[in-house]
C-alpha cells in the first residue's frame, strides 16, 4: 500500500501510512510534500524533454490536511528555456493546505569543478537502530526505518528510509526523497513533544544534485529562540555523500 492512491488526474486519497504525529486524524505533511514534488516532475516531463533538474523546493504549510482526498493544482510561474519557476498547490475542499514553489535548472557538464565542503556523516550501518514510533504516533512515522547517532537533544546524525512508495506509479528521485524530508523536525528534538509543541510552518530544500538510492541521511541541528520561534537545519545526504540542505522554521509553544 503506497502513501497515496490516485483517484483522478489531479486527486489523491491518503492511505493509513500518511497519518500524522501531532494529530493522527490529519496528514503528516511529509508525504504531501513528496506528492507535490512528483506533480512538478510529472508536469515537467509532460511539457518538455530536456529533464530540467529540481534545485529548490520551497513549501509553505498553510493549514492542516484531513485524512481525506486532496487535489493538486499546478502552474508555471516563470517559464524559460534553461530556468523555470513552478508552483503547485495541495488543497482539500477548495482550501489550500500546502504550496510548493520549485526552481528548475537546466543540466550542463560541471564535473570538472564538482565537490562540496559539507561534512560527511557515518554510514547507516555504523549507527544504532532507533524507533521514531517510541516518541511519535501516526502511520507516517511507523512507516519509517531509522538509524541515529545522537550527540545530545537537538543535535544528531541519522538515516531514514521507507518501504512505502509515494504512489503505485514511477516517481522521480527528488519526489522519492521529498516524501521523507519533513521527518527531520522530530528526529532530534530539544524538548519532549509532550512538554513543548514545535510544528514547522515551512520547509525549504536546496539540492545541488539529484539524490540517489533509497535512504536519506540527515545531519541536524535544532535551535530555539527566546520568543516563540525555532529552526531545524539539516544537511542532507545519500549513499554518495552530501546532497543539499533542508531548513524548517518552527512555532514554539510551551504546553
Amino acid at each position: 500500500m503506497p502513501y497515496f492512491d490516485r483517484v483522478s488526474a489531479t486527486a489523491f486519497r491518503p492511505t493509513e501510512h500518511v497519518s500524522g504525529g501531532w494529530n493522527t486524524a490529519e496528514q503528516h505533511i511529509a508525504p504531501p510534500m513528496g506528492l507535490l514534488a512528483h506533480a512538478v516532475e510529472q508536469d515537467r516531463d509532460a511539457r518538455r524533454d530536456d529533464d530540467l533538474r529540481i534545485a529548490r523546493l520551497s513549501y509553505d504549510i498553510l493549514g492542516t490536511l484531513p485524512m481525506d482526498v486532496v487535489d493538486v493544482d499546478l502552474r508555471v510561474v516563470r517559464p524559460g528555456r534553461t530556468i523555470e519557476l513552478v508552483e503547485a498547490t495541495l488543497s482539500h475542499g477548495g482550501r489550500a493546505g500546502l504550496v510548493l514553489r520549485a526552481w528548475l535548472l537546466d543540466r550542463r557538464d560541471s564535473r570538472e569543478v564538482a565537490g562540496s565542503e559539507l561534512d560527511p556523516i557515518p554510514p547507516a550501518a555504523e549507527m544504532p537502530e532507533c524507533d521514531p514510533s517510541a516518541v511519535w504516533p501516526g502511520g507516517f512515522i511507523a512507516s519509517a526505518r531509522a538509524r541515529r547517532a545522537e550527540v545530545r537533544p537537538g543535535r544528531a546524525a541519522y538515516w531514514v528510509e521507507s518501504d512505502v512508495d509515494l504512489l503505485d506509479e514511477p516517481t522521480g528521485p527528488v519526489a522519492r526523497a521529498a516524501r521523507i524530508f519533513d521527518i527531520a523536525n522530530g528526529m532530534t528534538p530539544r524538548f519532549s513533544p509532550e512538554e513543548v509543541a514545535y510544528p514547522n510552518l515551512d520547509l525549504t530544500a536546496h539540492l545541488f544534485r539529484d539524490p540517489v538510492g533509497t535512504a536519506i541521511g540527515f545531519d541536524t541541528r535544532v535551535s530555539t529562540g527566546p520568543d516563540g520561534a525555532g529552526l531545524t537545519h539539516s544537511v542532507i545526504h545519500d549513499i554518495a555523500g552530501p546532497v543539499g540542505t533542508v531548513n524548517q522554521i518552527q512555532t514554539v509553544r510551551l504546553r
